[in-house]
């Protein structure tokens, strides 16, 4: 159990760096904007999933 208390905030953290780093690109625009907004979409969208499997799994083992 000790290790969700590690992989949550990480996850966490993973997901709000991701979606800054496109929110930054999108409100500057230009060329960073035009090469990565899709794919920071994507990966936030990706990081989100981890997120949520690694959050329902420390529920589930919590209830043992």
């Amino acid at each position: 159990m000790f290790v969700y208390y590690l992989l949550i905030p990480i996850a966490f953290l993973a997901v709000v760096a991701v979606l800054s780093v496109g929110l930054y690109g999108m409100f500057k625009g230009g060329e960073f904007n035009k090469k990565y907004s899709n794919k920071m979409m994507r990966m936030r969208i990706t990081l989100q999933f981890i997120a949520l499997v690694v959050i329902m799994s420390a529920l589930y083992f919590a209830t043992d």
